[in-house]
């Protein structure tokens, strides 16, 4: 790729310290191990109490707005919330609420989450992948979950889930390059 890899990371945490965010960083830094990359960080903890009263995308401030351009024209999504009540943050989903319906259509989007234990490994496929297929985007074959035992402090000290991380990217990257090219070819021909 001649042009960096637009990435762009989202935390549905609600606060911060954040184990989610500390894996959202960690899939980025992944990422950027590898890629030419510009990368940017996205935490529903800093622009939620920005966007969490409006109905409208006309009704969010310029900063969520700027995120939302940001979500709406990345090459890699890498989302992740950390389970509340069997499903995502509502905040998370109330920032996806204002994305285009067709401005993520085949964005590669890698899933990531965090919960109290194993048990709720289960939100990648049962509610993370089920949202990003309503945007027809292309949600990657791996996602990433770590629970509250993977981490000390917020610091991710698992290998296990370093090991997962490390096969997400690895398998990823070649359907983001595809994506990106595509992409790219595809505004070159409207020239």
């Amino acid at each position: 790729m001649t042009q960096p890899l637009r990435i762009v990371g989202v935390s549905g945490s609600l606060r911060e310290p954040s184990k989610t965010t500390a894996l959202v960083r960690a899939l980025i830094e992944e990422v950027t191990e590898r890629e030419a990359v510009e990368t940017r960080l996205i935490e529903v903890a800093t622009l939620g109490p920005l966007f969490a009263g409006a109905l409208r995308r006309e009704d969010v401030e310029p900063e969520v707005e700027d995120a939302l351009r940001a979500i709406e024209t990345a090459d890699l999504l890498i989302v992740a919330s950390p389970v509340y009540r069997a499903s995502f943050t509502g905040l998370f989903k109330h920032l996806f609420d204002f994305v285009g319906q067709y401005a993520l259509v085949g964005t590669p989007v890698l899933l990531a989450a965090t919960g109290g234990g194993e048990r709720h490994a289960l939100i990648l496929e049962h509610q993370l992948r089920p949202l990003f297929g309503f945007f027809q985007a292309l949600t990657l074959p791996v996602g990433v979950y770590a629970s509250d035992a993977d981490f000390a402090g917020y610091e991710l000290t698992s290998p296990d889930v370093k090991r997962r991380i490390d096969q997400a990217v690895t398998r990823s990257l070649p359907l983001v390059r595809q994506a990106a090219a595509q992409r790219i070819s595809e505004y070159v021909a409207t020239w």
